[in-house]
C-alpha cells in the first residue's frame, strides 16, 4: 500500500501459463449501500520484461558435447521423448586448470511456484565424472540444463556432457485385445482372466520379436467436454481398467486447454470386494507431465520433477477419492499397479478390475447446501470458486469451524420473515381510513419481503416459491413503492393527481431497479421527490389558511414526530449500522421501523369519506364512487 511499484524476479521460469493476480485486502463485514459511501478506484498496471538466453546448445542423446566454463554459466537443452523411463546426465573427463576435482554445479529443470521443480547436482569430488539420474522425466518437453563453475574467477573448467535415455515400448490396450478370443463374452471374472492371459501371450511374443521390453499398459481415454470447466474422461473400452503386477496400467488425462486449470479435478477409484484379497494392494499415482512407473521399488509417486498423489485400494478399503483443486494445465497421468508387499508370488496370476470415475468440475458437489458456485472470467481465462454462507468455509463450503448451527439459521429466518408481519398495522389502518391503494401496496411489500427473506437463507431453513431473482426484485420494488405512496398520501392531493403520481412513481421505481437494483437512489429518489411535493402542499396550505398545517398539535406530537423518528432511525440503521454478523437483527428491526413509521404517518380519514365508501349496496345498475371535494379546504 505504501509503494508505488514493486517487482518480482523469477530466474529460469517453467514454460506454460503463468498468472499474475492482484487482490485487495479483505473487506470489512459492514454492509454498505451502493452510492451512499464513496468508492475507491484502484489501478493495477503490470509490466513484464523477459530476458532470453540466446546461445543454447542442444544436447543430443548418446552424443558427447564438449563444454568449457570460465566465469559465465553454460546453457544446454535436451528434448525428452515420450515413454522415457530414465534420463542419465553424466559429466565425463572433468578437469580444472588450477585444482584437482570437478567444481561444477549441474541444474536441470525450471523454477515453478510454489514448489521448486529443479534438480541440482554438485560435482566437487576428486572423481573426473559424476552423473544425475532422473526417473520419469517430463514427456514431450525440452529440459533446460545449466552448468555453473564453482571455481575461483579466471579458472577454466572443462568437461564432456552426455545424456542417455532409457526408453520402453507401451502396450496399447483396446477392446479388440480384450475380446479377441470370444467377441460375445461379457466382462465377468473368468472373461477378464482369459483376456488377460491372451494379453500376456501377446506381450511375450511381441517382446521377443522386437527385442525390447514393455514398460506400461496404455489405456486410451476419451475426453468429453460437457460444459464450461466441465470435462469427463472415460476409457475407450468402458469405465474399468485391468490392473496386474507385471507392469503399470496408465491413462493419459489431457488438461491442456486454456480453461482446464480453473476447476477441481476429481478422481474416484472403485473395485469389487471379491477381487482384492488380504495380501494384495492396488497402488495408484496421479502425476503431471509423466507417469509414475516404479511401483516395484517405491510407492511414493515421485517422478523427476513432480510429487504425485498416491491412492490405494485394499481388502479393507474398496474406494479411493482424490480432489485436486485448480490443477495445472498439463498432461496428467493415472498409473495403477497390483503389488503384494508380503508375498509377491500372490500377485503373479492375480487380476483386478478397477472402475475409474474421472471428471473436471467447476466446484466440488456444487458447493453443497451452504455455498454457491461462481464462474469468473478474466481476459479469456475462466476459474471457479465457492461463495459460502452462514459461516461455512473451505473449497466446497464443508468447513463448519465458524458455521452457524441449524437453530441459529432457523432463528434468523424467523426474525427476517415474521418481522414483516408488522405491515399488518399499516394495512389495517389503511383499510379503516379507506386508503385502498396504500393497503394494497403494503400487502404486496409484506408478502414478497417475507418470501424473499425465506428464500435468501442458506442451508436448511430456506423456502423459495419463485426464483430468487424475482423475489428480490419484488421486495425492492415493494419497499420503494411503500415509501412513495405513504408520503403522497400525507400530501393530501386531489384524487386524480394522486392516482397519476402513484402510477408514474411506481413505474419510475421499477425502471430504476432494472438499471441498478442496489443503488441508493432507488429508495432515496422517491423519498426526496415525494417529500418535496408534500412540503409544497403543506406550505401552500399554511400560507392560504394563515396557520400551521396540520393544525392539531396532537397530530404532531402523537403521530408525525414518532413516525418521522422511526423512519429516521430505520434509514440510519439501513445505511450505516448493518454488518454481516448483525444482519438478521438489524434488518428485522428495519422491517419493524419501516412498517411502524407508515402506520404513524398515514393521515386521518377524510371527513366526508366513510369507511369502505365504495362498498355500498348496488341497485340494479353499477354505481361509480367519486369524491370531487376540494382538498384545500379540508380541516384535519
Amino acid at each position: 500500500m505504501l509503494l508505488d511499484n514493486t517487482s518480482v524476479n523469477i530466474s529460469h521460469p517453467a514454460p506454460g501459463d503463468w498468472f499474475l493476480v492482484a487482490h485487495l485486502p479483505p473487506s470489512s463485514q459492514k454492509i454498505q449501500v451502493k452510492g451512499f459511501v464513496p468508492t475507491c478506484a484502484y489501478i493495477f498496471q503490470p509490466d513484464m520484461l523477459v530476458m532470453r538466453v540466446v546461445e543454447v546448445s542442444t544436447l543430443e542423446p548418446d552424443v558427447p558435447l564438449q563444454q568449457t566454463l570460465l566465469s559465465y554459466p553454460s546453457y544446454l537443452k535436451i528434448f525428452v521423448p515420450e515413454y522415457t523411463q530414465e534420463l542419465r546426465l553424466e559429466l565425463q573427463g572433468c578437469v580444472s586448470s588450477v585444482s584437482p576435482g570437478c567444481p561444477v554445479r549441474l541444474t536441470v529443470g525450471a523454477t515453478t511456484l510454489p514448489r521448486n521443480f529443479q534438480r541440482v547436482l554438485t560435482c566437487t569430488g576428486l572423481a573426473p565424472s559424476c552423473h544425475l539420474l532422473l526417473s520419469s522425466p517430463p514427456w514431450g518437453r525440452w529440459l533446460q540444463v545449466t552448468f555453473e563453475s564453482l571455481a575461483e574467477p579466471h579458472v577454466t573448467v572443462g568437461f564432456t556432457a552426455k545424456a542417455t535415455f532409457t526408453v520402453c515400448k507401451p502396450w496399447s490396450v483396446t477392446v479388440h485385445h480384450l475380446i479377441q478370443n470370444n467377441p460375445n463374452q461379457t466382462y465377468n471374472t473368468s472373461a477378464i482372466q482369459l483376456s488377460q492371459s491372451a494379453v500376456h501371450r501377446d506381450l511375450g511374443r511381441s517382446s521377443r520379436e522386437d527385442s525390447g521390453p514393455f514398460c506400461l499398459l496404455n489405456y486410451p481415454v476419451l475426453r468429453e467436454d460437457t460444459d464450461v470447466v466441465s470435462v469427463h474422461f472415460q476409457p475407450l473400452n468402458g469405465a474399468f481398467v485391468l490392473v496386474h503386477s507385471s507392469m503399470p496400467s496408465v491413462m493419459q488425462l489431457r488438461l491442456d486447454t486454456g480453461m482446464d486449470s480453473g476447476g477441481s479435478f476429481i478422481i474416484v477409484l472403485r473395485t469389487n470386494k471379491t477381487e482384492v484379497t488380504n495380501g494384495t494392494l492396488v497402488a495408484a499415482c496421479v502425476n503431471a507431465a509423466s507417469p509414475f512407473l516404479s511401483f516395484n521399488t517405491s510407492l511414493n509417486c515421485t517422478t523427476a520433477f513432480f510429487q504425485g498423489y498416491p491412492m490405494f485400494l485394499s481388502a479393507s478399503s474398496h474406494m479411493a477419492n482424490l480432489i485436486i483443486p485448480y490443477p495445472e494445465t498439463d498432461n496428467w497421468y493415472l498409473s495403477l499397479q497390483l503389488v503384494c508387499p508380503e508375498s509377491p508370488e500372490d500377485c503373479e496370476q492375480a487380476v483386478v478390475r478397477v472402475e475409474t470415475i474421472l471428471y473436471l468440475v467447476p466446484c466440488l458437489n456444487d458447493c453443497g447446501p451452504y455455498g454457491q458456485c461462481l464462474l469468473l472470467r478474466r481476459y479469456g481465462y475462466v476459474y471457479a470458486g465457492c461463495s459460502c454462507k452462514a459461516g461455512w468455509r473451505g473449497w466446497s463450503c464443508t468447513d463448519n469451524s465458524t458455521a452457524q448451527t441449524v437453530a441459529q439459521q432457523r432463528a434468523a429466518a424467523l426474525l427476517l420473515t415474521l418481522s414483516n408481519l408488522m405491515f399488518l398495522a399499516p394495512i389495517a389502518i389503511s383499510l379503516h381510513r379507506s386508503f385502498l391503494v396504500e393497503a394494497s401496496v403494503y400487502f404486496y411489500t409484506m408478502f414478497f419481503s417475507t418470501f424473499y427473506h425465506a428464500c435468501d437463507q442458506p442451508g436448511e431453513a430456506v423456502l423459495c416459491i419463485l426464483s430468487y431473482d424475482t423475489l428480490q426484485y419484488c421486495d425492492f420494488l415493494g419497499s420503494g413503492a411503500s415509501t412513495w405512496v405513504t408520503i403522497l398520501c400525507m400530501a393530501r392531493l386531489k384524487t386524480i393527481l394522486k392516482q397519476v403520481l402513484l402510477v408514474l412513481g411506481t413505474l419510475v421505481i421499477a425502471m430504476s431497479l432494472q438499471m441498478d437494483r442496489r443503488g441508493i437512489w432507488n429508495l432515496m429518489g422517491p423519498c426526496v421527490f415525494a417529500f418535496v411535493i408534500m412540503a409544497s402542499m403543506w406550505i401552500y396550505r399554511c400560507g392560504h389558511r394563515g396557520q400551521c398545517y396540520p393544525t392539531s398539535w396532537q397530530r404532531w406530537v402523537f403521530y408525525l414526530l414518532p413516525g418521522i423518528s422511526m423512519a429516521s432511525v430505520g434509514i440510519a440503521m439501513y445505511t450505516s449500522m448493518m454488518t454481516s454478523d448483525n444482519y438478521y437483527y438489524t434488518h428485522s428491526i428495519w422491517h419493524i421501523l419501516l412498517a411502524g413509521s407508515a402506520a404513524f404517518l398515514l393521515p386521518p380519514r377524510e371527513e366526508k369519506a366513510g369507511s369502505w365508501t365504495c362498498l355500498q349496496k348496488f341497485p340494479c345498475h353499477y354505481q361509480i364512487c367519486r369524491n370531487d371535494r376540494d382538498e384545500l379546504y379540508t380541516v384535519t
